[in-house]
């Protein structure tokens, strides 16, 4: 896949574990060998050692297409929530700079219900990873870090089944989910069975591998989250702490948190829903993922998250830099598995994973993008770097049907002949209904008819 950007190398991103607090303090002990090297352009490391930065090819963006109507796109999320076929959603569209919508549909509550509007906080699900990798690449941009720094460096408590593998596992290798775990999401049941992350983390030691660090690719939460202990000791700061001031703050995100404390202390916040045999029933929000917090921690209005495209799509390089952003961006491991369902099956023709986000080839046009799932919660980000456009939508329930939203905008900004992605009332064209259950891997989707669901979804 084409991803436009210069340079044959592409950083690796990983997790490994700490297994008490002890380490973990321990790991402040260490004398740090995390410093950011000058490279010249003549002067690349082999693929195998992630750059500090990627560098974007000079390329001017191009407008989107004739026809793309930002009010087309509300009209379809007013009549998402009409009869509430989902409570409540919203939905934000960046473009050249410019926040051309932010607004809320639909009611946070079912049973107390009060109008989504723009300064509602969401919970995120796995759109956290994004934060997580932003956060780690600012500690690189500082010199604190690199990306092939290996985490027993810093987390020196680390161990996977084999020895050798443990003291290869990179900072880039847990953020692009290649420690070479064999099982996909490994330890969730755990998680979800309220364990707590330091237990559930001491037994990636004993987990069975599928390869060596940095050669396969198995998304995971757990593993994922001991970058926030990277982040801890090569910083001094908590992981929450150092997300607050390096970038909440900055780029003016005045709603986000992290964790259950934080989305209940929040002014306005939309519960999570699921169904039941007669309908959306709301609940309190599940604590479990919260204790994974670079995985799964964050949460955020609609209006911040309108600041978080602008930011990656580069117009806040005060705050992120560019060449961060490429870097950030970059593929570095195939994923094809996610081109197997719904819009991505008929749209995406390559998926990789790179730093906290998703690389798509959408028919032909470089997609950055990420979704979120937990119980009763569901989100989806996706960017056009060629487009300078970005889109985010999230909502408080667990039907995908506000997932085919993603489509429909990108397909009109890039020009491609209309698909009905939706199934709601659009003159957009095309005869494919959208298929509620598309959007979602099987092991998400949730309960139909019978009691209320309570089933918690990994962070997708």
């Amino acid at each position: 896949m084409k991803d436009g950007r210069a340079g044959p190398n592409r950083p690796r991103g990983m997790r490994t574990l700490a297994v008490s607090t002890l380490a973990l303090l321990a790991a402040m002990a260490l004398p740090s060998t995390a410093v950011t090297p000058t490279l010249s352009p003549g002067a690349m490391p082999p693929p195998a050692q992630p750059l500090p930065y990627r560098i974007y090819a000079n390329a001017g963006t191009r407008p989107v297409a004739p026809g793309f109507d930002v009010a087309r796109f509300e009209a379809l999320a007013e009549q998402l929530v009409q009869g509430q076929r989902v409570p409540g959603l919203a939905m934000a569209i960046v473009q050249d700079g410019r926040i051309l919508s932010a607004r809320g549909y639909g009611v946070t509550d079912v049973v107390r219900p009060q109008p989504v509007d723009s300064h509602t906080v969401f919970r995120l699900a796995s759109l956290s990873k994004a934060f997580a990798g932003t956060m780690t690449g600012l500690l690189v941009n500082d010199g604190n870090l690199r990306w092939d720094s290996k985490v027993t460096d810093y987390v020196p408590g680390f161990q996977l089944s084999d020895p050798a593998y443990t003291a290869q596992v990179t900072v880039a290798d847990l953020l692009s989910h290649r420690v070479g775990l064999k099982s996909h999401n490994a330890f969730d049941r755990d998680i979800e069975g309220n364990a707590e992350y330091y237990q559930v983390a001491h037994k990636l030691g004993s987990a069975p591998l599928s390869c060596a660090p940095g050669q396969c690719y198995a998304y995971q939460n757990v593993a994922f989250s001991l970058v926030g202990d990277v982040v801890f000791a090569a910083s001094g700061q908590f992981y929450e702490q150092e997300v607050q001031r390096r970038l909440f703050k900055p780029l003016g995100m005045d709603d986000a948190s992290l964790g259950l404390a934080g989305i209940e202390s929040s002014p306005r916040w939309a519960r999570p829903h699921v169904r039941s045999r007669n309908g959306w029933v709301s609940l309190s929000p599940k604590p479990t993922y919260y204790r994974l917090p670079p995985a799964a921690g964050v949460n955020a209005s609609i209006s911040d998250m309108a600041q978080w495209l602008l930011a990656h799509t580069g117009h806040r390089p005060d705050v992120l830099p560019a060449p961060l952003l490429a870097t950030l961006h970059a593929p570095v491991v195939a994923t094809p598995g996610e081109m197997r369902s719904g819009w991505r099956r008929d749209r995406v023709h390559a998926a990789s994973y790179a730093l906290g986000w998703r690389v798509f080839d959408y028919a032909g046009e470089e997609v950055v993008f990420h979704a979120g799932a937990v119980q009763g919660y569901r989100g989806m980000v996706a960017m056009l770097p060629g487009r300078d456009l970005g889109v985010v939508i999230l909502w408080n329930s667990e039907s995908s049907l506000p997932a085919g939203l993603v489509p429909t905008v990108i397909d009109r900004a890039i020009g491609l002949p209309a698909q009905r992605w939706l199934d709601v009332d659009t003159d957009f064209g095309a005869d494919n209904l959208f298929a509620e259950d598309a959007a979602t891997p099987a092991d998400n989707r949730p309960a139909q008819g019978g009691s209320a669901s309570t089933s918690s979804a990994s962070p997708h």
